[in-house]
């Protein structure tokens, strides 16, 4: 398992990292390759700049309290923050997750939970610039002051 050059996209599990049941972090933790969490993570885990096959998995024992940003995203156990999946998410069964989920393709098992939105990568590009607070502020009062003498 460790070491293997196998990956994930051909339907094996590659191990670069194995975060064991009895371990918990209290901190951030950067990765790049295949990450294993059976244990307990209190902070962000995020793969490393420039890794182009970080791959996440949390088991069904294991938790994270914070963040998440990778390529691959896959969660069997307990999630307390949000996703950011440049590729895919997947949820397994077992997976409770409370956050919001950023995906490009998610694949979600009957079974899991999701407390949280699920938000499409393209969608946020699609999305117009927020407009400028002041300029709407005006119109808005134009806007009311129309339906109040209107109604009046």
């Amino acid at each position: 398992m460790f070491g293997s050059n196998k990956s994930n996209r051909d339907g094996h599990l590659v191990v670069d990292a194995l975060i064991g049941a009895q371990v918990v972090i209290r901190g951030d933790v950067e990765f790049s390759g295949g990450l294993y969490v059976e244990g307990t993570i209190l902070g962000k885990v995020i793969a490393a700049e420039g890794a182009s096959n970080a791959t996440l998995t949390l088991a069904e024992q294991g938790s994270i309290e914070g963040e998440i940003r990778a390529q691959v995203v896959v969660i069997s156990g307990r999630l307390d923050g949000d996703v950011h999946a440049s590729e895919k998410v997947e949820l397994t069964p077992t997976a409770r997750v409370t956050g919001n989920i950023h995906y490009q393709v998610v694949e979600m098992n009957a079974g899991a939970q999701l407390t949280g939105r699920l938000i499409h990568g393209a969608a946020q590009m699609a999305l117009p610039p927020p407009a400028d607070e002041n300029a709407d502020k005006g119109k808005d009062g134009s806007a009311r002051k129309k339906l109040a003498n209107a109604m009046a």
